[in-house]
Order: structure tokens, then sequence, then C-alpha cells
């Protein structure tokens, strides 16, 4: 492990005297990718930068959650020869001052077998952990979601939210009041659940429309919103998107289109629901979220087919909007009209999501290349940096005035 100097050391505890803002579920806090720490570097690399390196057991593309200078996150350990006896889904701490290990413990087993095949660029341990800042909650898919103390002891667990996943699983749960909430989009059934936070007791359960689209699963993460004073659950599947009543799961609103696989998460600003529809082939929309019923020909503000991700979630910045293809083109669009910008070219494969902080937006290709823009009416590329020979997909954590990475086996925390 490549670790800091005493003297960084030290300068890491007096360098922020004020509290950093935890970084609490996938995106941070608030879920949109946006964090309040400065001066976070733009230029970094294998040893450009970097205050420690560890490596990370197993494999996982669920990105690190943060609280109170301590890292959770999750990996899944194959079993046997390349997984020949299943998986071990775990979940570890990791001290975010010099990145030692406080603990590391198991929350199942999963058998090898049926449900267990995954996408080349998907894992056993994709979905992202949430904490209220006095538990911590994981999940694994249909293979099971838990509750853990912030020292590792298991509160409770269940395997209650059974579907067929395609492709694995993907999508991250969100904490809502005293529940937490899950999209679940198999290959056979498809529908939103919620779980009481307290003992894992399945509280509702909503089923989505059937729809005639043979490929029905979707990895997407909820969006918490408030409209009129009133809390709405956002979330994306195959052919629709969705508000919720958290409280017991009915719909509010519904925006129908055609579109599977769906990965990115829901943004909201400006008063407009941002989304993206999947695969065949994605478009982005822009949705007033004050309807009732099915608001398809009603609500849907503004949409654009241009250069949409698959993967990668969208960014808001002010009144500008911006967004990577799957494929590595940047685009930019006012986010009110959806009137184009800039788009840009960069190059690469992309799934993670963008984050900003410290006027900088961060994009972070699957070959392990960030690329660094500050925001504006033109691209503006301020920094390349690689990773060579590391793969990328999860997305960044952002605390104490540094980033943390992780790659295919590693875990960063990059600062000045």
């Amino acid at each position: 492990m490549l670790r800091i100097s005493l003297v960084v050391a030290i300068a890491l505890s007096f360098a922020n005297p004020v509290r950093s803002e935890d970084w609490t579920e996938f995106r941070g806090p608030g879920g949109q990718g946006h964090s309040t720490e400065k001066n976070l570097p733009a230029e970094f690399g294998p040893t450009k930068n970097v205050a420690w390196k560890v490596e990370v057991p197993g494999i996982g593309w669920s990105s690190p959650v943060i609280l109170k200078k301590r890292i959770y996150l999750t990996a899944a350990v194959p079993q046997g020869d390349d997984g020949a006896d299943g998986q071990s889904l775990r979940v570890l701490c990791l001290d975010a001052d010099d990145g030692s290990t406080n603990w590391n413990v198991q929350a199942f087993e999963q058998p090898n077998g049926r449900g267990t095949r995954i996408h080349r660029k998907n894992t056993h341990a994709s979905s992202t952990p949430i904490t209220d800042g006095k538990h911590l909650y994981v999940h694994f898919g249909t293979h099971g979601t838990a509750c853990l103390t912030l020292d590792g002891k298991i509160l409770w667990k269940t395997t209650e939210l059974v579907y067929s996943p395609n492709h694995g699983n993907g999508g991250s749960p969100v904490i809502v009041d005293d529940l937490l909430i899950v999209s679940c989009d198999g290959s056979d059934i498809d529908y939103v659940a919620a779980l009481d936070r307290g003992n894992g007791k399945l509280r509702w359960k909503t089923s989505r429309p059937q729809v005639p689209n043979p490929r029905k699963f979707s990895f997407t993460t909820p969006l918490v919103i408030e409209v009129a004073g009133k809390k709405q659950l956002i979330s994306s599947g195959t052919d629709i998107v969705a508000a919720y009543e958290p409280a017991t799961g009915k719909e509010i609103w519904r925006v129908t289109y055609d579109g599977y696989s769906v990965v990115p998460r829901p943004i909201f600003g400006h008063g407009l629901v941002y989304i993206c529809t999947g695969w065949s082939p994605p478009k982005l929309l822009a949705i007033r979220p004050n309807g009732t019923g099915d608001v398809t020909e009603s609500h849907v503000e503004w949409k654009t087919p241009r250069g949409v991700p698959n993967t990668p979630s969208t960014i808001l910045v002010g009144d500008e909007l911006y967004f990577i293809s799957d494929r590595g083109v940047i685009t930019c669009v006012n986010a009110k009209t959806g009137e184009s910008h800039w788009t840009k070219r960069v190059g690469g494969g992309f799934s993670a999501s963008p984050v900003y902080a410290d006027g900088k937006i961060y994009f972070q290709s699957e070959q392990g290349e960030a690329i660094v823009i500050k925001p504006g009416l033109k691209y503006e590329e301020l920094a390349r940096n690689q990773f060579p020979g590391e793969r990328t997909l999860a997305s960044y954590a952002i605390f104490d005035s540094a980033l943390f990475i992780r790659t295919g086996t590693s875990l960063y925390r990059i600062q000045k």
C-alpha cells in the first residue's frame, strides 16, 4: 500500500478545520453529483497528487460513501476458481485519512447458478451503499439487502425482493423518512419497493405497468424531490418514468417512452426532472413534475436525442445541463430550453457519472482517463489525467478536499 508521509498525514488532519461535507449515497448528498468541497486538484495521476492508494479485495463497481472520515463500499469476492463456488458479497470500512481497513464483513453468500450471470461491464457488487448517519444500508439486488451498524454489525437482512436479474444488478437504494426504497426491474417482473429501515420488512411494493417491450430490465436509482411542499420519488424504468408517493407507493404521474436497460439516475432543477430513456436509442427528457396521471403529452418541456448517455447520469450546473455519451461525446445544453451550446468528442468509453465541485466537472472514462473541464458556454478543458492499465467504471466520491476514485483493483485518495 502506498502510504502518505507523516508530514502529509498531519497536514490532512489540520487542512480543513471545518467539518467536510459527507458523501452519503450514490452521487453524493442530494444524489445529483454536487459537492461543496474546495481546493480539489485538476491534475493527478498514478503518483501525482495521490495521498494514498490501497488494494480493494474482490470486484465491485459500487461507489464509495464517506461519513465522518470513514469510507464504506461493497465488493464481491469470487469463491473457488473464477467464482465457480459463488461470491462472498462483502461490506468494507476504510479509514479516509490513510486507507487502512477498519473492518470487512460478509453480508451474503451468493451461490453459483441461476441469476449469477452478469454483463462484462457489471459486477456482483455494483449498487452503492447509503447511510443515514447512524446506520449503513447495502443492496446486492435480488441477492439481498442489509442494514449494518457503522462498526460492521449486521442488524437485519432480507432476500424478499425477488426478481430475475438480467446482466446482474445495478441500481442503488435511497432513504426517505423511515423507508429504504429500491427499483427492481428484472427480465420477468419490475416494481418499486420500500423496506422498513428499522427491521427490513416490506412496507409497500408497486408494480410498474406491463409493457410490450420484451427487454424489461433496467438498473436505475430513484431520486427524491419536493414539489409544492410534498415529496415525490422519481423512478425510471423500462418504457416509463413515474413519480410515487414515498409513504405509500401510490403513483402520482408518469411519462412513457421507448427504452430499456435504463441506468442514469434522474436529476432535478429549474422545476424540471431530467431523465434518460436507456437503449433503443436514448433520449433525454425534461419533465415538469406537477401533473397527475399520464402526462406524456402535456408535461414534457423539451427532449433531445443527440449525444444522450445510456449509462452515465447527467449533471446540472447553473443554467446548463452537461452529459457525456457512453462513446465519449460531451454535450452542454440550456437546461430550461434544451438549446445546444456545444458538443465535444473527448474519446474513450464512459460509464461513471460526472461530478461537480470547486468550479470543475470531472468525467471518468472506463479506460482510466479523467477529463476535467470548466463549466461554461464554451468547452474549456482544464486537464486530462490517466491511470494506466486501470479500468474505472465507478463514480467518484468527494470528501475533505479530496477525490476518491475506485479502479478495478484499488481505491485512490487524490488530493493536492
